[in-house]
């Protein structure tokens, strides 16, 4: 298989769940297919080291290949891939600071293991922040054509998903800060689907992530909450739409304070907030 065709393949069929550049449930662990990732995202300050726990969920024994990936954050949230020979300066050394094993699992079902990681600042190392994504991904199991298939003339391609789960490994050196402003929150329709709109602006070195609460004026009623919006230090704002139901879009009415919040993990402390009457 040629190497276009086989990276044609890989960015096709492969099911990536990207734990910082997406709204994600309340839960501290990410699925897809039969792999379960606990945590969804770590941060490192180089000191000391941490584990990543994966569990396999299904009924039948399944092995995981494990490596680091670079992505840069757009201002729309997305992430790009990054080859390694287009890295810059700090990207190149999130890459060789992060140690991790083993790189590959085979996993019994029922049965979790966990990958051990650790960061290695360079003792010149510009204070910063430093981001790899670790790709844990399903490597597939044998297909066994059928008789009707083997009897087939010419050459047949069986195309098999790859699924995985993406995490982001950040490393903090140095004393870092971050600030972060929510800006024009609004009410829009996306071919007929509400939403809502606002922009984080960031400043500082480091990147911001937490949960969008909407309150009600006056009572502190929660109406709407989103959880894991994450600004990277590459961009100075993101922009965000989020999907509203339209149960929600009615509880909407009136002022309301919009607040961006740490993850209650971290502490819950605010990062940023506004009030306004959504329009």
């Amino acid at each position: 298989m040629s190497h276009s065709l086989s990276g044609f393949l890989r960015r096709s069929f492969t099911l990536l769940v990207l734990a910082s550049g997406m709204v994600l449930p309340t839960a501290p662990s990410l699925a897809q297919g039969d792999l379960l990732v606990a945590p969804t995202r770590v941060i490192l300050d180089g000191r000391r080291g941490t584990e990543v726990i994966l569990s396999n969920i299904g009924n039948e024994e399944a092995t995981y290949r494990i490596e680091l990936e670079l992505r840069r954050m757009t201002p729309e949230g997305g992430l790009l891939d990054v080859e390694t020979a287009e890295a810059n300066e700090a990207e190149r050394a999130a890459l060789e600071m992060i140690r991790y094993a083993p790189r590959r699992i085979t996993l019994p079902p029922g049965q979790p293991q966990a990958v051990r990681l650790s960061a290695r600042p360079g003792a010149e190392l510009p204070d910063g922040e430093y981001r790899v994504h670790m790709a844990f991904r399903a490597i597939p199991r044998p297909v066994r054509l059928t008789e009707e298939e083997q009897q087939e003339r010419g050459v047949k391609l069986k195309l098999v998903p790859v699924y995985g789960v993406t995490i982001p490994i950040i490393v903090r050196h140095g004393q870092l800060t971050a600030t972060a402003a929510i800006e024009q929150p609004r009410i829009a329709r996306n071919g007929g689907q509400p939403e809502i709109q606002f922009t984080i602006n960031r400043q500082g070195q480091a990147s911001t992530y937490g949960d969008l609460q909407i309150l009600r004026q006056g009572s502190g009623e929660v109406l709407y909450t989103a959880r894991g919006l994450a600004v990277y230090a590459e961009v100075p704002s993101r922009e965000f739409s989020l999907p509203l139901a339209e149960a929600e879009l009615a509880r909407l009415s009136g002022p309301v304070r919009v607040e961006y919040r740490e993850a209650a993990s971290a502490g819950g402390g605010l990062i940023a907030a506004v009030e306004t009457v959504l329009r």
